[in-house]
């Protein structure tokens, strides 16, 4: 069903992983790490980083060819969490051109969150590591909810804490739950093609408002749809 259309937006919600954080590198050293503890040679980031939003029992498999369930599995899972907890903020950052994107949104008075699926116990130390949690208007993680993404329960959430209606609301992920989760709360949604996207993945079947392949584009978009004013003009408002 098409949704109506709207000029203006009270927020931008974001996913973490993949879309608003690269946190791959930091998977990639950990990953690595553990390898080098079994007398294994590293993996290469690309074959890291594809695995990332799937998450860390697929960084598992991946690195040791274990399926959950299986003798070793959970112990080398624990040992990746504590490994990651440990080393969260020591290389990921902000994707290309999003800071900028942010201190306009900020400029303007619209409140921008996270809404992932990442605990919270990993996604606070790293929001803080990287100087946004009071830049910051809402963080839901999946111990907020009862059901997490693709439900629109998370989404609903942040929503709702920050006084935005959903449908004046954009989200922006780089999964198709993420965007299946924004469309069931009735957000704008928007794909971005930056992040950790499967081989083959077609973002056109996602569904989404909008597809777009770089930060100036989704700065573009801002304007030229939804009435967010750039760096060094005055908001409409």
């Amino acid at each position: 069903m098409t949704k109506p259309f709207i000029s203006t937006v009270e927020a931008v919600l974001f996913d973490l992983d993949g879309t608003l954080i690269d946190t791959a590198p930091d998977f990639v050293s950990v990953v690595n790490l553990l390898r080098q503890e079994d007398k294994l040679p590293p993996l290469a980031a690309a074959l890291v980083r594809a695995q990332v939003s799937n998450g860390a029992r697929a960084l598992i498999t991946l690195a040791f060819n274990l399926k959950e369930g299986e003798a070793g599995f959970a112990e080398k899972l624990q040992q990746l969490l504590d490994l990651y907890l440990c080393n969260l903020a020591e290389e990921s950052t902000l994707f290309d051109g999003l800071d900028e994107l942010l201190k306009v949104l900020e400029q303007q008075n619209i409140p921008w969150g996270i809404v992932t699926n990442k605990p919270r116990r990993y996604t606070v130390p790293l929001l803080a590591g990287l100087n946004l949690t009071e830049r910051c208007a809402v963080v839901i993680c999946p111990d907020d909810v009862t059901h997490k993404k693709p439900h629109p329960e998370p989404l609903l959430m942040a929503c709702k804490a920050i006084n935005a209606a959903p449908d004046k609301t954009l989200y922006v992920g780089d999964h198709i739950r993420d965007i299946a989760s924004g469309n069931s709360a009735q957000n704008r949604t928007i794909a971005v093609s930056w992040g950790y996207i499967d081989e083959g993945e077609d973002l056109n079947l996602w569904n989404a408002d909008h597809i777009i392949h770089t930060s100036k584009e989704l700065l573009q978009l801002l304007v030229d749809t939804y009435n967010v004013r750039p760096a060094g003009e005055n908001s409409h408002a």
